[in-house]
């Protein structure tokens, strides 16, 4: 008899416990309590992965995409004229199973990093061998396998959070679009 009494006691508090939880986990926004749910939790990178099959091709590109934020991006918080990832955390990577070519460069197929420099007016793009790095901290340019430079597009709307697609281009030929904030930059891929 007395656990039956004690189970309405338990449930009470556990209701109890769940909206005081419901309650700290809520943040104003605007005048309003919001709950804030994963869906709108913009605050970290998160992994990405992109896949195409393009020309017999199949590429993946696997990468951490992170968000504005309302932060200053260029030259803030990706400086000019340094070597990035182009992504957060791990260097972001580019493979696929085929040779192609890069500014008529023949690359391999395989796994390699994608790296750039960003720079007011023109990027470098970088496919280098080490793939497997954390940010840029064992980066050698010795391992470059390619190095184009390319004028960057200026974006309309704001990319929000960093985005990688891999797309046809004319005559059998691939191309790696980054976009984030209001810039993209542009890799074009001949296939053999």
């Amino acid at each position: 008899m007395k656990y039956l009494l004690s189970i309405p006691i338990g449930l009470t508090l556990l209701i109890s416990a769940c909206q005081s939880q419901k309650e700290n986990t809520a943040h104003e926004h605007n005048g309003e309590a919001k709950t804030e749910t994963p869906a709108d939790t913009v605050t970290k990178s998160i992994p990405k992965e992109e896949h195409a099959q393009i020309g017999g091709v199949h590429f993946m590109m696997a990468y951490h995409a992170p968000a504005v934020r309302g932060r200053t991006i260029w030259g803030g918080l990706v400086p000019y004229d340094e070597v990035w990832v182009t992504g957060a955390h791990s260097a972001t990577s580019l493979e696929f199973d085929k040779d192609i070519k890069i500014n008529n460069v023949k690359v391999p197929a395989g796994k390699y990093a994608f790296f750039t420099i960003p720079g007011k007016e023109r990027w470098t793009l970088i496919i280098n061998k080490n793939w497997k790095q954390h940010l840029t901290d064992d980066y050698d340019a010795k391992d470059d396998v390619v190095r184009i430079e390319v004028t960057p597009e200026a974006l309309q709307e704001t990319q929000e959070r960093l985005k990688y697609s891999i797309s046809d281009a004319a005559d059998f030929n691939a191309a790696i679009s980054m976009s984030w904030e209001k810039v993209k930059v542009k890799l074009d891929i001949q296939l053999n």
